[in-house]
């Protein structure tokens, strides 16, 4: 997956986290979903009922569309949530 944040701008300090198991980078002060978005996640779940997959949609806590796991705790809103050293993220596969 392609890094897609703009290297001019300054960074706090990195912050490991992992995705499904894999170890990504973050940086301190960015929520989850500008992490995920960063490391190149498009899809965050999937449609309970048709199993679509879904991406985040309004990106600041309204429309629950980033919903993941966080540390085995279900329906987290990944938009409004900071990153932590060692946090594990669960998506859908």
């Amino acid at each position: 997956m392609d890094n897609l944040r703009i290297p001019a701008i300054k960074r706090k300090e990195k912050i490991n986290l992992y995705v499904n198991g894999k170890p990504i980078t973050a940086y301190a002060g960015e929520t989850v979903l500008a992490a995920l978005l960063a490391a190149g996640y498009k899809i965050i779940k999937k449609n309970p009922v048709s199993q679509e997959p879904r991406g985040a949609l309004c990106g600041m806590g309204v429309c629950f569309e980033c919903t993941v796991t966080i540390n085995g705790v279900p329906n987290i809103r990944a938009c409004v949530t900071e990153v932590q050293e060692g946090m594990r993220v669960e998506l859908d596969d």
